[in-house]
């Protein structure tokens, strides 16, 4: 076993009908081999899966995550890595929701198995999902550590007017109800490529972020250290997003309980599964979403302009809190794609320092830059997030510890 593969790290990133992964090392960033098993349960699963200049894809019926996982190990040993024998360093798994327990990388064993499951009402599209994962790799990678890096974690610390719900005390304490904050290994991994960019230490940069993909989030960081966010106790509140309404009077659950005689589940499903771009326009694909606008779907452009509103709240509040910013930047699929998002989301701010420059914000470049004007006072930036790579380098860090 070289040592090469001794310093490698299988991040796995399980969703509900889905795992995605990549073998790196963290230390060089270099990705030997990554992939995506998808529709997990049907009868037309699939996996497709790229390593060096290669790529294989295969169609077979998928039945649970342990079976996507070892047809990944098969493709794996199949295409020259073969895991059980070149062995990694350690497997880090992406947990969406860590609760108050969970506030750092954490070793995985049963107790850690137990609370996640616990903790899956906070994040019932999400936590499930990431465990059935976890199960499946420990079951058929026994002897390799296995770290959980959640979600959650980097916005532990929010100072306490931000994290804190204006309830009865008493009530939120018994329950655990707070903001808790999610995509934090995104918006850390991010923030701190900006810093990088700008040339200056973190502790320097005032910065918003916003992460925009199917599941999307704004943060306030200053120096740093994150301030605020625009998730909360669950995914649910903050930005509209693919399938889910972002920020809503609380007085509609009660509402839909009395008037449209729904239970609490019907509504979580409503509120997770069928609101946001999908409830608007019928569909929460961005691409597809263009292409109704350009076609004259009403629905869809107001769709479109809902986001677009709710984004510029966000990013006016946190301007507020921050006293000002250094660099605005975007990040996920949505925000590292759409130049329509990015110039609607910051157009008339010139006055507050805020431009984008409209040539280098349509360029089709994907490496991080700027797309603001070079004198502009606020840089404007588009950085492509790598969650993977901050998972695999938080996995390699708990493993030698234990070394």
């Amino acid at each position: 076993m070289g040592k090469a593969a001794r310093n490698r790290v299988l991040v796995i990133n399980s969703g509900s009908s889905s795992i995605k992964y990549q073998l790196l090392d963290p230390e060089s960033s270099v990705v030997a081999a990554s992939g995506i098993v998808e529709r997990i349960g049907e009868d037309d699963s699939a996996i497709e899966h790229r390593a060096e200049s290669s790529t294989t894809e295969r169609r077979v019926a998928i039945a649970d995550h342990t079976a996507g996982l070892r047809l990944v190990f098969e493709t794996f040993a199949a295409t020259g890595h073969d895991l059980e024998e070149e062995g990694v360093r350690a497997v880090g798994h992406r947990v969406v929701h860590g609760g108050e327990v969970f506030y750092r990388p954490t070793l995985i064993d049963d107790y850690v198995v137990a609370t996640i499951a616990d903790l899956a009402a906070l994040a019932p599209l999400h936590n499930p999902a990431n465990l059935a994962g976890i199960e499946s790799a420990r079951a058929l990678l026994p002897g390799v550590p296995q770290v959980a890096v959640f979600d959650t974690a980097f916005f532990h610390g929010l100072p306490a007017a931000a994290r804190t719900y204006a309830i009865d005390a008493k009530v939120a304490a018994a329950h655990g109800i707070r903001k808790y904050g999610f995509h934090g290994t995104s918006h850390e991994y991010v923030s701190g490529r900006v810093a990088e960019l700008l040339g200056r230490d973190p502790s320097e940069v005032n910065q918003i972020v916003f992460h925009l993909g199917n599941g999307a989030s704004a943060s306030a960081i200053r120096g740093g250290r994150p301030v605020d966010t625009s998730m909360g106790l669950t995914p649910l509140e903050g930005l509209v997003m693919g399938t889910r309404p972002g920020d809503l009077d609380p007085g509609i659950v009660a509402h839909l309980a009395r008037s449209a005689h729904l239970d609490i589940d019907q509504i979580d499903t409503l509120l997770n599964r069928d609101s946001g771009l999908k409830g608007l326009s019928g569909v929460n694909d961005f691409r597809e979403l263009r292409r109704r606008i350009d076609s004259g779907d009403e629905a869809a452009r107001l769709a479109y302009e809902v986001y677009i509103h709710r984004l510029r709240r966000y990013l006016g509040a946190y301007l507020i809190e921050l006293g000002g910013v250094d660099a605005i930047t975007f990040t996920a699929g949505v925000g590292e794609n759409s130049p329509q998002v990015r110039a609607d989301a910051l157009a008339g701010l010139a006055r507050f320092g805020i431009e984008v420059d409209p040539a280098a914000n349509a360029a089709g470049d994907r490496t991080a830059r700027r797309i603001s004007p070079p004198d502009a006072p606020v840089a404007v930036l588009v950085v492509p997030t790598n969650e993977e790579l901050a998972i695999a380098r938080a996995a390699r860090r708990v493993v030698e510890r234990l070394d």
